[in-house]
């Protein structure tokens, strides 16, 4: 079953991206590099609640 999940920006700590994931087969929390429309800039974005 895939679950909706949210990326967060680790600089400015925004949320800009909404995705979903098979939660059996990665049970860690994701992070990627993204481009936040923010900072104007690739940065690091991490799974938030």
């Amino acid at each position: 079953m895939r679950v909706k999940i949210t990326l967060a920006c680790q600089d400015c700590k925004r949320r800009n991206y909404n995705l979903t994931k098979e939660k059996k087969n990665h049970p860690e929390r994701m992070e990627t590099k993204k481009y936040c429309p923010f900072c104007k800039a690739h940065t690091m974005h991490k799974e938030t609640k």
